[in-house]
Protein backbone atom coordinates (compact mmCIF):
# COMPACT_ATOMS: atom_id res chain seq x y z
CA UNK A 1 0.00 0.00 0.00
CA UNK A 2 1.35 3.43 -1.26
CA UNK A 3 0.55 7.05 -0.18
CA UNK A 4 -0.38 9.58 -2.79
CA UNK A 5 -1.74 12.80 -3.99
CA UNK A 6 -4.57 12.88 -6.04
CA UNK A 7 -3.56 16.00 -8.89
CA UNK A 8 -5.58 14.97 -11.79
CA UNK A 9 -8.31 12.88 -13.66
CA UNK A 10 -8.06 11.03 -16.95
CA UNK A 11 -11.51 10.78 -19.37
CA UNK A 12 -11.57 7.71 -21.81
CA UNK A 13 -14.99 7.65 -23.93
CA UNK A 14 -13.77 4.30 -25.39
CA UNK A 15 -12.64 1.45 -22.67
CA UNK A 16 -13.01 -1.73 -22.15
CA UNK A 17 -16.76 -2.77 -21.33
CA UNK A 18 -15.67 -3.65 -17.40
CA UNK A 19 -14.20 0.11 -16.82
CA UNK A 20 -17.19 1.64 -18.31
CA UNK A 21 -18.12 4.50 -15.12
CA UNK A 22 -15.39 4.10 -13.63
CA UNK A 23 -14.03 7.35 -12.27
CA UNK A 24 -9.44 7.29 -13.21
CA UNK A 25 -7.76 9.84 -10.86
CA UNK A 26 -3.99 10.66 -11.58
CA UNK A 27 -2.11 10.20 -8.27
CA UNK A 28 1.90 11.55 -7.49
CA UNK A 29 3.01 9.07 -4.89
CA UNK A 30 4.53 10.82 -1.81
CA UNK A 31 7.19 9.48 0.15
CA UNK A 32 8.55 10.34 3.87
CA UNK A 33 11.31 12.70 2.95
CA UNK A 34 14.92 11.28 3.89
CA UNK A 35 16.85 14.30 4.86
CA UNK A 36 13.66 15.36 7.30
CA UNK A 37 11.51 12.18 8.37
CA UNK A 38 8.58 14.57 9.38
CA UNK A 39 7.90 15.72 5.82
CA UNK A 40 6.16 14.25 2.89
CA UNK A 41 7.66 15.05 -0.55
CA UNK A 42 6.11 13.91 -3.54
CA UNK A 43 7.86 11.41 -6.03
CA UNK A 44 8.96 12.29 -9.76
CA UNK A 45 6.25 9.23 -11.37
CA UNK A 46 3.01 9.60 -11.64
CA UNK A 47 0.00 6.74 -11.55
CA UNK A 48 -3.12 6.62 -12.95
CA UNK A 49 -5.68 4.21 -10.42
CA UNK A 50 -8.93 3.81 -10.38
CA UNK A 51 -11.40 5.80 -7.44
CA UNK A 52 -12.84 2.81 -5.47
CA UNK A 53 -14.33 5.11 -2.77
CA UNK A 54 -14.78 8.35 -3.90
CA UNK A 55 -11.38 10.56 -3.80
CA UNK A 56 -11.12 13.62 -5.25
CA UNK A 57 -8.33 16.41 -6.53
CA UNK A 58 -5.97 17.32 -3.85
CA UNK A 59 -6.91 14.60 -1.48
CA UNK A 60 -3.87 12.27 -0.06
CA UNK A 61 -5.06 8.81 -0.42
CA UNK A 62 -3.54 5.65 -0.12
CA UNK A 63 -3.45 3.42 -2.68
CA UNK A 64 -2.75 -0.69 -4.34
CA UNK A 65 -1.03 -1.87 -7.43
CA UNK A 66 -0.72 -5.28 -9.10
CA UNK A 67 -2.46 -8.36 -7.77
CA UNK A 68 -3.55 -6.07 -4.72
CA UNK A 69 -5.43 -3.84 -6.89
CA UNK A 70 -7.94 -6.58 -8.45
CA UNK A 71 -8.57 -7.69 -5.23
CA UNK A 72 -10.79 -4.99 -4.57
CA UNK A 73 -13.78 -6.22 -4.48
CA UNK A 74 -15.93 -3.87 -6.24
CA UNK A 75 -13.42 -3.70 -9.07
CA UNK A 76 -12.24 -7.36 -9.54
CA UNK A 77 -13.59 -7.70 -13.44
CA UNK A 78 -11.92 -4.90 -13.96
CA UNK A 79 -8.28 -5.26 -15.75
CA UNK A 80 -6.36 -2.46 -13.80
CA UNK A 81 -2.99 -2.27 -12.04
CA UNK A 82 -3.47 -0.04 -9.49
CA UNK A 83 -6.84 1.23 -7.27
CA UNK A 84 -6.98 3.61 -4.79
CA UNK A 85 -8.36 2.04 -1.57
CA UNK A 86 -8.40 4.98 1.39
CA UNK A 87 -8.59 8.27 2.19
CA UNK A 88 -6.03 9.37 4.34
CA UNK A 89 -7.06 11.80 7.68
CA UNK A 90 -3.72 11.38 9.23
CA UNK A 91 -0.28 10.19 9.29
CA UNK A 92 2.57 9.95 11.53
CA UNK A 93 6.38 9.05 11.79
CA UNK A 94 8.05 8.44 15.08
CA UNK A 95 5.64 9.66 17.18
CA UNK A 96 5.17 12.64 15.08
CA UNK A 97 2.29 14.11 12.86
CA UNK A 98 3.23 15.07 9.98
CA UNK A 99 -0.07 15.12 8.13
CA UNK A 100 -3.43 15.74 8.62
CA UNK A 101 -6.54 16.50 6.37
CA UNK A 102 -8.43 19.81 6.64
CA UNK A 103 -11.59 17.48 7.38
CA UNK A 104 -10.34 15.95 10.35
CA UNK A 105 -9.56 19.02 12.72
Amino acid sequence: MFLARVIGQVVSSKKDEAMQGRKLLILRPMLVDESNPAQLRPGSNTVVAVDAIGAGVGELVMFVQGSSARKVKSLSPCPIDAAITGIVDAVDVLGENIFKSSEES
